[in-house]
C-alpha cells in the first residue's frame, strides 16, 4: 500500500453531486490515487487548487459560473505545470479541441468504463496525453489544417533530430525563419519544446518516425 505522499492526488470537479460521489468511491478504491478534494464549479476548482496543489484535475466541460475551456485557461495560467483530464459526456469535437489548446492532457467520455478514466489518470499523472483514438485523429485532422505546408515541412525534420541550421539547409530557408516557423509550431501544437512538439506531432499522426 501506497503511503499517502506517494498517491497521485486527485481533484474531482462536477456540477453533479452524484457523479463526484462515485467517481470518488472509485478512485479512492485504487491503491495509487486519492480524491483530495472537490468542487462544483470553475471558481471552486481554481481555489481549491490553489489550496491544495493536486497532481491530476479531473474536470467537466459543461459547468455553471465558469465553463471548462475557461477553467483550463485560468488553472493553467496560475499553474503552468497543472495536468488537467477532462471528463464529459456531451462535449463536441470543437470543445475539446479548445480545451486541449487551453492546456487540457486528455479526454474521457463519462460513458467509459470506471477502468478507464482510472487509467487516463494514470497516464495524464505521467505526462502522457489521453485520447480516443477517434477521437485523436479528428482533432490530428483539425490540427494539421491549422499548420502551413511549410510548418509541416519543418515539424516532420523536427521529428528526424535536426536542429534549426540543419532545417534551413535542407529547405533553403534562413535559421531566422526556421526559428520562427517552429515558434509558430510549439504554439499551434501547445507544447513547450521540440521533444513535446515530437510526441505530440506522432500521437496525433501529423508525422511518422521510423
Amino acid at each position: 500500500m501506497k503511503s499517502e505522499a506517494q498517491k497521485i492526488r486527485v481533484l474531482l470537479v462536477d456540477d453533479h453531486i452524484v457523479v463526484r460521489m462515485g467517481l470518488t468511491l472509485g478512485i479512492n478504491s485504487q491503491p495509487d490515487m486519492q480524491v483530495i478534494a472537490q468542487a462544483q464549479n470553475g471558481d471552486e476548482a481554481i481555489e481549491l487548487s490553489r489550496q491544495h496543489s493536486p497532481d491530476v484535475i479531473v474536470l467537466d466541460l459543461r459547468m455553471p459560473k465558469r465553463n471548462g475551456v475557461e477553467t483550463i485557461t485560468e488553472l493553467r495560467r496560475k499553474n503552468g505545470g497543472v495536468r488537467v483530464l477532462v471528463l464529459s459526456s456531451f462535449a463536441g469535437g470543437d470543445e475539446i479541441a479548445a480545451a486541449l489548446e487551453a492546456g487540457a492532457c486528455g479526454f474521457v467520455g463519462k460513458d467509459a468504463p470506471l477502468a478507464e478514466l482510472i487509467e487516463a489518470i494514470r497516464q495524464v499523472h505521467a505526462g502522457e496525453q489521453v485520447l480516443p483514438h477517434g477521437l485523436g485523429l479528428r482533432l490530428a485532422a483539425r490540427v494539421s489544417s491549422r499548420l502551413s505546408a511549410r510548418e509541416l515541412d519543418v515539424l516532420r525534420l523536427i521529428g528526424r533530430g535536426l536542429g534549426n541550421k540543419d532545417i534551413g539547409n535542407e529547405l533553403g530557408l534562413t535559421e531566422a525563419s526556421v526559428k520562427a516557423h517552429v515558434t509558430g509550431i510549439l504554439s499551434k501544437l501547445g507544447v513547450s519544446d521540440r521533444i513535446q512538439a515530437t510526441l505530440a506531432a506522432i500521437k496525433r499522426g501529423l508525422i511518422h518516425v521510423e
